[in-house]
């Protein structure tokens, strides 16, 4: 793999595990350093899929196993002074941040427990807080240092549960913070564009991931492929395929864009 991004530093929120684990080592892979921000940096504990994925003790063993450099940094994203602590402390460290992506979030509850109209008001906060609220948080923190050596490639995180709505009404609250993830990165494009920042999304669709894929399976794995057109579930790397046009001199003079990587499921 060419090393397009040698030289660079990246922040990746949410990556010690599943697709931002799989963000965090393609940078690396790439030639860049990585800094891996998350709530729990052994959470692929949790599940056995993720830990069987694992080629070392945590995402940043991993990428210092690939020859580059990485700091590990357990924050949790909807606490805005804790973000910028941590940012502070890769760009202290390390002199600048060149790239971020913003994949920390999640929801949390059942599709019958948070309905559009019934969803309780702790539970929707709660999901804005850590999806929503966390991408601002983290955008506030970093993209100063982005400004200051006018330069920076920015990748926020949404899924399609936020462009489309689900037949029940369930899972409002997390379909309504991602949505405002797509909406907040068009307007970030408008602001740091003329600073030489780039500020996209990505919006995954049924990624089998280690936690994942199990839920798939319950679900019945014929019922979830019938919703996808290419008739095969994403991959972290097929997420991070995208992230690396974003990041990479192929990205160059794309911004603002919303980039579904579903398989064609959401039209």
């Amino acid at each position: 793999m060419e090393q397009k991004l040698t030289g660079q530093t990246a922040l990746v929120t949410g990556g010690a595990r599943g697709i931002g684990r799989g963000y965090a080592l393609r940078l690396a892979r790439l030639g860049a350093d990585v800094a891996v921000v998350d709530a729990d940096l052994r959470s692929y504990r949790r599940y056995a899929g993720e830990r069987d994925a694992m080629t070392a003790e945590s995402t940043m063993a991993e990428i210092r196993d690939l020859g580059r450099r990485s700091l590990g940094l357990e924050t949790d994203v909807s606490d805005p002074a804790a973000v910028t602590a941590a940012a502070d402390a890769v760009a202290g460290d390390w002199g600048r941040i060149d790239i971020l992506i913003c994949n920390a979030g999640g929801g949390t509850g059942s599709p019958a427990d948070s309905t559009a109209s019934a969803v309780d008001a702790g539970l929707f906060d709660l999901v804005l807080q850590r999806n929503l609220y966390g991408t601002v948080n983290t955008c506030r923190a970093v993209v100063p240092h982005m400004k200051r050596h006018r330069y920076g490639r920015i990748v926020t995180v949404s899924s399609q549960a936020g462009r489309r709505g689900s037949p029940t009404g369930g899972y409002a609250h997390y379909g309504t913070a991602k949505a405002g993830i797509q909406m907040y990165t068009r307007y970030l494009a408008q602001e740091v564009g003329p600073f030489g920042i780039t500020a996209n999304c990505v919006a995954p669709g049924f990624i089998a991931t280690g936690r994942l894929l199990p839920a798939f399976e319950a679900q019945g794995m014929e019922r979830v492929l019938d919703q996808i057109p290419l008739r095969r579930l994403g991959t972290p790397d097929d997420c991070a395929r995208v992230v690396e046009f974003l990041v990479t001199d192929l990205g160059d003079y794309v911004t603002g864009a919303i980039i579904p990587v579903d398989g064609g499921t959401v039209s």
